[in-house]
């Protein structure tokens, strides 16, 4: 028998649930060089940041959503350095699974050498024609050993309840046992109500082989009510091509996304929603940005203004953004042409300040939606 699947359109009220958003994923501890490159640096400024667990920070911090984490961390110093980066977010940080450091043997349980540890990452912004570059040490982290029945989920979407759950393809392809319990996680969630989103985001450091991110994200996409993917995206974690030039600007881009978004409805009918953002990078700090959203029953696609040539400090978190900014407008009762605005603004403006995460208060957002709408520059504030 077919699995109902939860669309955007029954989202469970707040009232009837304790969270509004709960993201499954990685986290990490991010080292920025500034200005230098990694080889070269000698002083770093540091930030929390997952894929998955961004779309939480979001929730929290810029809309004032009720949003919590599920990942696996060792209960160090770096360990407590991203739990309290998260709790600064307003994120809760109760149902993390910590792995003690007294090698006891339990099943949480490693040593002070490092056998398993925080995942960490060296990541240098770019400059002009330099690309940004990321280094990652996440080979041993604990989230990757987590695997079904680590969580209870008729504990966390029954009886808890919740309106929103987000993972991604950065999680699922950490390893075996990761993908086995993302699985688990989106049939709970389906089987008990709560609305279910995954942005694909694949990264050919996480699993370089596509065939095996293809099998593992076909499996899980069954059970999805919303799909975040660019052209890239889709193509790379699910095996859709879109035809269109490289340097190809939006509206050729968009006519050309359409029809790979509509064939990927037609195969996953239970999708509700399809979106992503768009990037057209100049170089490393001028960008051009725009997103889309598709209303699958209506085969309807709305969109944000395009922003054009816009300078950027940091182009990490961009599709995280758009995520939670899409969702946060949902779970506040907005349409999707407002969701799609939320969403656009949301993911430009993560890329404006340095780390993950936007970490703005809704109001700017809003300026954001108004000034890009009317085509607006930037003004002072005094």
């Amino acid at each position: 028998m077919t699995q109902k699947v939860i669309s955007y359109q029954e989202i469970k009220s707040a009232g009837s649930c304790q969270w509004d958003g709960l993201s499954l994923g990685e986290v990490m501890l991010r080292f920025d060089p500034f200005d230098l490159p990694t080889p070269k640096a000698l002083t770093m400024r540091i930030f929390q940041g997952g894929g998955e667990t961004n779309v939480a920070c979001g929730l929290a911090h810029t809309f004032g959503l009720r949003a919590g984490v599920l990942t696996a961390l060792v209960d160090d110093e770096i360990g407590k350095n991203i739990r309290n980066q998260l709790r600064a977010a307003g994120v809760h940080t109760g149902k993390i699974i910590w792995f003690n450091t007294k090698n006891d043997g339990s099943r949480f349980s490693t040593d002070q050498k490092g056998t398993l540890m925080n995942g960490i990452n060296f990541t240098y912004n770019g400059k002009g024609v330099i690309p940004s570059n990321t280094c990652y040490y996440r080979a041993h982290t604990p989230i990757r050993e987590l695997r079904p029945g680590d969580y209870d989920w008729n504990q966390i979407f029954g009886k808890e309840g919740v309106r929103v759950f987000n993972t991604g393809g950065i999680y699922t392809l950490i390893s075996p046992t990761s993908a086995e319990l993302a699985l688990e996680a989106v049939q709970a969630a389906n089987r008990h109500g709560t609305f279910v989103a995954a942005d694909l985001n694949y990264r050919s450091k996480v699993q370089p082989d596509k065939n095996i991110a293809r099998q593992i994200n076909q499996s899980i996409a069954p059970y999805l009510g919303f799909l975040v993917g660019n052209d890239s995206d889709i193509h790379d974690a699910l095996g859709y091509e879109t035809k269109v030039a490289k340097k190809a600007g939006f509206e050729e881009w968009l006519d050309a996304y359409k029809g790979t978004v509509r064939a990927v409805a037609k195969d996953f009918p239970n999708l509700s929603l399809i979106g992503t953002q768009w990037r057209g990078a100049t170089n490393a700090d001028l960008i051009s940005w725009a997103a889309v959203l598709y209303d699958v029953a209506a085969d309807t696609f709305y969109q944000a203004p395009i922003r054009k040539d816009i300078p950027i400090a940091d182009r990490t978190g961009g599709g995280d953004s758009f995520t939670s900014g899409v969702l946060a407008a949902l779970l506040k009762g907005h349409n999707l042409e407002t969701a799609v605005q939320w969403g656009a603004a949301h993911g430009i403006l993560v890329q404006e300040t340095p780390g993950d995460t936007t970490m703005i208060e809704e109001n700017i957002l809003l300026a954001e939606v108004k000034r890009a709408q009317a085509g607006g520059g930037v003004k002072a504030v005094r």
